[in-house]
């Protein structure tokens, strides 16, 4: 298993190399591929836009319900694919358990 130079802080590209098998591993990469920041300005606008717009109060046993949309899937975690990230000490070992399916480009 070779291991990543990680700085703990800066801005950082990866690459994705493989997908990793576990399902913790690939929710760990999803949640990390979504810090980027064009990501995270993209899934802003489309909560905006489900709050404002898409989210409809029923009533429902005499009360006010409301039935939510779904969050939107912007990041792919597939092979290939690359993300910028900022480094931060908080997301270091989040970045460390699925470093052997990254590559720092």
């Amino acid at each position: 298993m070779a291991t990543l130079t990680i700085p703990p802080t800066g801005t950082i590209t990866f690459t994705v190399l493989a997908v990793p098998r576990t399902a913790g591993g690939r929710k760990t990469l999803f949640r990390i591929m979504r810090l980027q920041a064009s990501t995270r300005r993209i899934l802003e606008k489309l909560r905006h836009a489900r709050v404002t717009k898409l989210n409809k109060d029923t009533a429902r046993g005499g009360r006010i319900w409301v039935d939510r949309e779904t969050c939107s899937r912007v990041a792919r975690a597939e092979a290939g694919q690359s993300f910028t990230i900022t480094m931060t000490p908080q997301i270091m070992k989040d970045v460390e358990s699925v470093s052997e399916y990254l590559k720092i480009s």
